[in-house]
C-alpha cells in the first residue's frame, strides 16, 4: 500500500490525539494555549488532506476509510477533555449529543453502503456548518478550560472565549441533531424496506 500525502496527514492527526491529552493535563500556565494550538493544527490537517486529495487526485481506499475515523477520534477526545475540565450537566449533554450522533450516523452510513444506498446519506451543506461551529467551539473551549488551571491565572480573555465556545458548542450540538435527523429521513425508506 502506497501512502499518499493526505493519508500521511491523517495519520499525523491520529498521532496528535495522545499529545493533545497529555498537554491538556500539564500543570503549566501555557498548557491551555498549547492544547488549543495542537487541536487547531489537527483541524488544519483535516482541511489540508481533503484539499490535497481533491486538487491532486491523491485518493486511496485506506485514506477514505481513515479520514473520518481520525476526525471522530480527535473530536471525541477533545469533548471528553473539555467535559473533564468543566464538568457540568450542559457540557456533558452537548458532548453526548455530538458523540452519539457521530456513532449513529456512522452506523447508518455503513448499513446504507451494505444495501447499496450510500449516496442517500452523503454529507450535506448543513453538516459543513455544524463542523465549522463544532471545531471553533472546541478550539475555544480547549483554550479556556483546563484541570491544571487553578494554580495559574485565567488565560487572556479566557472567560469571554469560554462563553463563546460554550454557545457555539450548543449550536453545534443542535445542528448535529438536525443534520442527523436529515440523514435518518433520507435513509428511512431503505430502513423500512421500501427500496
Amino acid at each position: 500500500m502506497k501512502l499518499t500525502v493526505p493519508t500521511i496527514l491523517t495519520l499525523l492527526r491520529i498521532a496528535m490525539i495522545p499529545v493533545l491529552a497529555v498537554v491538556f493535563y500539564l500543570p503549566y500556565g501555557w498548557s491551555n494555549f498549547a492544547t488549543a494550538a495542537i487541536f487547531g493544527l489537527a483541524s488544519l490537517t483535516d482541511w489540508l488532506d481533503g484539499w490535497i486529495a481533491r486538487r491532486y487526485g491523491q485518493y486511496s481506499a485506506f485514506g477514505a476509510f481513515l479520514d473520518p475515523v481520525a476526525d471522530k477520534l480527535m473530536v471525541s477526545t477533545a469533548l471528553f477533555l473539555i467535559v473533564q475540565g468543566h464538568p457540568t450537566a450542559w457540557m456533558a449533554l452537548w458532548a453526548a449529543v455530538i458523540v452519539g450522533r457521530e456513532i449513529a450516523v456512522s452506523a447508518l452510513r455503513e448499513w446504507m453502503a451494505e444495501v447499496g444506498q450510500r449516496k442517500k446519506v452523503a454529507v450535506a451543506a448543513l453538516g459543513k456548518f455544524k463542523t465549522i461551529a463544532q471545531m471553533v467551539a472546541l478550539l475555544f473551549l480547549l483554550y479556556s478550560v483546563s484541570p491544571a488551571r487553578p494554580p495559574h491565572p485565567q488565560p487572556w480573555m479566557g472567560e469571554v472565549i469560554f462563553h463563546i465556545g460554550d454557545w457555539l458548542l450548543a449550536a453545534a450540538a443542535l445542528l448535529t441533531l438536525w443534520s442527523g435527523l436529515g440523514y435518518l429521513r433520507a435513509a428511512w425508506p431503505s430502513l423500512k424496506g421500501e427500496s
